[in-house]
């Protein structure tokens, strides 16, 4: 982790700003096509979910903005941000969790199938050291419904800059399978160009890999 030089930071004057407001994220939605993916997880047999999620950490970690917080009013960034997805249960329930992010697939998807197991036997959010972390991106699943746009419950009166990704129901659209994203970040961090570039980035992994 390293502080940020606000003094000779470019974006301290959009930091100065953004950060006074009471609701300083703001939120993007998009499609992404991820037809290769979901073929090439299936022709595997492994878990799509964990492909993409993945996928999501990757690009999140290839882009600084992403890995930037707000700490005790200071600017960090982090050299490695990690996962934090909602995962559900049988019961309808859901728990964080948390995912160490790794470059290869097959470990992160190990960890992430282990989380899962894991909190099929406890009950409640799974409040803890490590889903309490800053160096975190908050993922959450909503594969029941093909959305349009997404909000986020917010607590104004605990500073938060981690970034939110959203994912929902994949469907067919044009021979294609379109996963729509929602992703909401702190605008005194970043701007609607670094949200863009992530976009770009993820959907070239959904694409190649």
């Amino acid at each position: 982790m390293k502080i940020i030089d606000l003094n000779t930071w470019i974006r301290k004057p959009y930091f100065d700003f953004f950060n006074e407001f009471d609701e300083p994220f703001f939120g993007i939605n998009a499609e992404i096509d991820c037809s290769t993916a979901y073929k090439k997880a299936k022709e595997s047999n492994a878990s799509f979910f964990a492909s993409y999620l993945h996928k999501a950490i990757k690009a999140a970690n290839e882009i600084e903005e992403f890995r930037l917080r707000i700490i005790d009013d200071k600017v960090v960034v982090y050299d490695v941000v990690h996962a934090s997805p909602t995962l559900g249960r049988s019961d309808e329930t859901f728990s964080f969790g948390f995912i160490p992010y790794d470059k290869e697939l097959s470990i992160f998807s190990d960890a992430l199938a282990k989380e899962i197991g894991s909190i099929q036997s406890i009950s409640g959010l799974n409040l803890n050291e490590n889903t309490g972390r800053d160096d975190l991106i908050h993922f959450s699943s909503i594969p029941w419904i093909h959305f349009k746009g997404v909000s986020h419950v917010r607590n104004y009166n605990s500073a938060d800059s981690i970034p939110k990704i959203t994912f929902g129901k994949a469907i067919s659209q044009n021979e294609k399978l379109i996963l729509p994203i929602a992703i909401h970040v702190h605008h005194g961090l970043m701007d609607a160009i670094h949200v863009a570039r992530y976009l770009n980035l993820f959907q070239d992994l959904m694409r190649k890999e």
